[in-house]
C-alpha cells in the first residue's frame, strides 16, 4: 500500500478504505502540519486546520482533477485556506518580519520544495518566483502564502494600497505565463 499512487489512495480515502486512508494521512501529514504551523503560528490551530484539511480533502476528492496539479499541491491549498481562516477567525496572526519573507520562502537551496510538496511543479514556481522583482516577490508570497490581504500588505510596508494591488496581480499573471512557457518546453 506504500508504493500506492497519491491519486489511488486519494481515492481509496475518499470512498472510506480505512488503510487508504491511513497511508494518505501518513504521506502527507507533516507537511499539512507544516504549512499549518508556518501560516497560524500556533500548534494547537495548526493541529485543528491539519485536521480539517484532512476532512475536507476526504469530502471534496471528488472534486480533484490531476490536470491542475498534483494530489499534494491540491491538498496543500486546501490547507492554507483552512490555516487562513483558522488564523482570521481566532485573532491569531504569526507575526513575521515583512524583510525576512523572501529569504525564508525563496531561498537558494531547494528546501521549501522538499518541506511543502517534494514535486517538480513546486520547484519550477519557486525557480520562477527567484526572477521576479524583489517587491512584486515580496507581496505575492505574502498574499498567497501567508493569507495577508492587500491592505495588511499595504500597512506592513508603507506601500500605497493600489501599488500592492498591481504588485500581486501582476505578480500572478507572470508566474501564469512562466509557467505556461515551461509546461511548453
Amino acid at each position: 500500500m506504500w508504493d500506492t499512487t497519491d491519486e489511488a489512495l486519494l481515492e481509496g480515502f475518499a470512498t472510506g478504505d480505512a488503510e487508504a486512508g491511513v497511508v494518505f494521512v501518513r504521506r502527507f501529514q507533516a507537511k499539512v502540519f507544516g504549512l499549518a504551523s508556518t501560516i497560524t503560528g500556533n500548534g494547537v490551530d495548526a493541529e485543528e486546520a491539519a485536521q480539517e484539511a484532512f476532512v475536507r480533502a476526504w469530502r471534496y476528492a471528488p472534486s480533484y482533477d490531476s490536470r491542475r496539479g498534483s494530489v499534494g499541491t491540491w491538498l496543500l491549498g486546501i490547507t492554507r485556506n483552512v490555516a487562513i481562516d483558522r488564523s482570521r477567525m481566532s485573532g491569531t496572526r504569526r507575526e513575521i518580519p515583512f524583510e525576512a519573507l523572501p529569504m525564508e520562502l525563496v531561498s537558494e537551496h531547494d528546501d521549501l520544495a522538499d518541506r511543502v510538496a517534494d514535486r517538480d511543479d513546486v520547484a519550477r514556481v519557486v525557480g520562477a518566483l527567484r526572477s521576479f522583482p524583489a517587491e512584486q516577490r515580496d507581496a505575492l508570497l505574502a498574499a498567497t502564502l501567508l493569507g495577508l490581504t492587500a491592505r495588511e500588505i499595504s500597512e506592513a510596508t508603507d506601500v500605497p494600497l493600489g501599488t500592492v494591488k498591481t504588485r500581486i496581480r501582476r505578480g500572478l499573471r507572470r508566474l501564469r505565463d512562466e509557467l505556461r512557457t515551461q509546461a511548453a518546453l
